[in-house]
């Protein structure tokens, strides 16, 4: 570690996601994305003694994706998941994981503890319309671990977020995944540059 006019700058991992002030985010590993990614059949198997394991260290947050009522939703929101479910008609959108709905539920497999947070969003960026900011600096959170679904859109949408605004972002990559394995892939690489991105078995010797 570096000391600049007060600022401290943490160099090795294990300076970077020291418990005292990291955090482990869990992004929507949720019933109706979890049998969607490539990897399912292996994916939560290697996810739940990760997050268990990490909770006994630091603190742990759920997302889950909470859609807006259609008709206060963006044009730009309408027109990209028609897009992607590929129907020309908002009308014929039917509700994504929709609250109340099995597949908007949390897996069983990362089943969130009592003191564990689990947080509402409604878009792909964990700092929008949240109170996520705020918790992590009242907690004096510096450096955030990104585990979930899917890698190339809220997990990196968030972790450029969190760069900009100041924290270490560090991504799992044998913890994150996606429905796509070239975009996860592409993505991955991409937060190479802009964050710090390693496995598991690392995480776990550098948290102690």
């Amino acid at each position: 570690m570096k000391t600049y006019k007060g600022i401290r700058i943490y160099e090795t991992l294990s300076e970077i996601v020291a418990p005292e002030h990291t955090c482990l985010v869990v992004w929507d590993v949720q019933n109706g994305l979890v049998g969607r990614v490539f990897d399912k059949d292996t994916y939560v198997s290697r996810l739940t003694p990760f997050v268990n394991a990490m909770r006994e260290r630091v603190p742990v947050v759920y997302t889950l994706i909470t859609s807006l009522p259609q008709h206060v939703q963006s044009g730009w929101g309408l027109y990209s998941r028609m897009r992607r479910f590929k129907v020309d008609d908002p009308a014929k959108l039917t509700g994504f994981l929709a609250k109340g709905t099995v597949d908007a539920e949390i897996s069983t497999a990362v089943t969130p503890h009592e003191g564990d947070v689990i947080l509402d969003k409604t878009t792909a960026n964990i700092f929008v319309d949240t109170p996520f900011e705020t918790m992590m600096r009242n907690r004096g959170i510096q450096s955030i671990v990104f585990t979930g679904i899917a890698t190339e859109m809220g997990i990196e949408t968030s972790a450029r977020d969190a760069a900009a605004r100041g924290f270490y972002p560090v991504i799992v990559r044998d913890g994150v995944s996606s429905m796509d394995r070239e975009a996860h892939e592409r993505s991955l690489q991409s937060l190479e540059r802009l964050a710090i991105v390693t496995d598991m078995k690392g995480i776990l010797s550098a948290v102690g």
